[in-house]
């Protein structure tokens, strides 16, 4: 075994490749090494343990020289020439998650007609959820199937901890903050509510709008809405109210819009067979809640009711989005599904 022709073979290598052909001939699976090893049953038996102590010795050796080497290799300027004008290479690219995405949209909409985006606490007290809405102890919503309660002491006069079930309870302290109307806000936060299927989530985003004024009525309520769903939506749009009742508005009314997953006739066809839509059954979907701020809030808020009035109100941004993009699972968005969310 000639040692040092192969330590000369490694000293003269010029490249990190050549070396690393260098490595794998001398102790890859099918290198010299291995050969040498494999010819050790050839060997007489008094001669085996010198030969293996040899061999071993060489691989010691080799390993060394090779690490030395690519130290070495290393320190060393690359001649090969590198134009740095070149443009880099491109790499796929994220995007925002489409909740954040229909925010910032949303947003926008609303600034242009002059509504100022203001940010709420996610976890309130009862006081702020309800007592400041005209929600009396007894209502329905208070239940814990209904809303979500934090485990710990109660407030003497603000009552439970609760994480917000709406957007609403930051009516009461935009009132406050601002003391004197006009009141254009447009709120946007999480909101918390035990119901999970295809169109609700225990977590959801909601944006409630309150506009308070001197003779504001339905028709102004009627106009905004309309206008956020010709811009939101686009054009052919419709939207409808109907008559319902909510604590903290008088008159009330839920919001209907149209549906483009079924272009609002109520059904789709699947495989040449007609079915109800899923998202909608019946060619309409309903955003959320409306109608005039109730005089009780208004007084709650330090507004007096008879100089002014106002209207509110408070729609799911994911129940929007699936109206714009025809979506039939609002439990997509939180899967983590890139297939899902790439498309946007």
């Amino acid at each position: 075994m000639d040692d040092n022709k192969y330590i000369e073979e490694i000293n003269s290598a010029k490249s990190q490749e050549q070396l690393s052909e260098l490595e794998i001939k001398l102790l890859g699976r099918n290198g010299i090494i291995n050969d040498l090893l494999s010819k050790i049953k050839d060997i007489p038996n008094d001669e085996k343990r010198e030969y293996g102590q040899k061999i071993n010795m060489l691989k010691t050796s080799i390993d060394q020289s090779i690490k030395v080497k690519k130290i070495e290799l290393s320190k060393q300027k690359s001649s090969v020439f590198f134009d740095k004008t070149l443009p880099g290479k491109a790499y796929p690219k994220g995007s925002i998650h489409i909740v954040s995405y229909a925010v910032e949209e949303i947003s926008k909409i609303f600034e242009k007609i002059g509504f100022i985006r203001v940010s709420y606490p996610e976890v309130d007290w009862e006081y702020g959820a309800f007592e400041s809405l005209n929600m009396p102890s007894n209502h329905p919503a208070r239940d814990d199937v209904e809303t979500s309660f934090i485990d710990v002491p109660a407030h003497l006069k603000l009552g439970k901890m609760v994480l917000t079930p709406h957007t609403s309870n930051g009516q009461n302290r935009e009132m406050k903050r601002v003391g004197k109307p006009p009141i254009r806000m447009i709120n946007i936060s999480k909101c918390y509510r035990p119901n999970w299927d295809p169109t609700h989530t225990p977590m959801f985003h909601q944006f409630e709008g309150l506009c308070v004024d001197s003779d504001i009525n339905i028709i102004n309520l009627r106009g905004t809405l309309d206008y956020f769903a010709e811009i939101y939506f686009g054009k052919g749009t419709k939207t409808r109210l109907r008559p319902h009742h909510f604590q903290f508005t008088e008159p009330s009314f839920e919001v209907d819009i149209s549906c483009n997953a079924c272009k609002g006739v109520g059904t789709i066809h699947e495989l040449s067979v007609q079915k109800k839509c899923r998202v909608c059954k019946s060619g309409w979907l309903e955003l959320g809640g409306t109608g005039m701020v109730h005089p009780n809030v208004l007084k709650e808020g330090g507004i007096d009711p008879s100089a002014s009035s106002g209207w509110a109100f408070g729609f799911g941004i994911e129940r929007v989005i699936m109206m714009k993009y025809g979506l039939d699972d609002i439990r997509n968005y939180y899967s983590g599904d890139i297939r899902f969310l790439e498309q946007f």
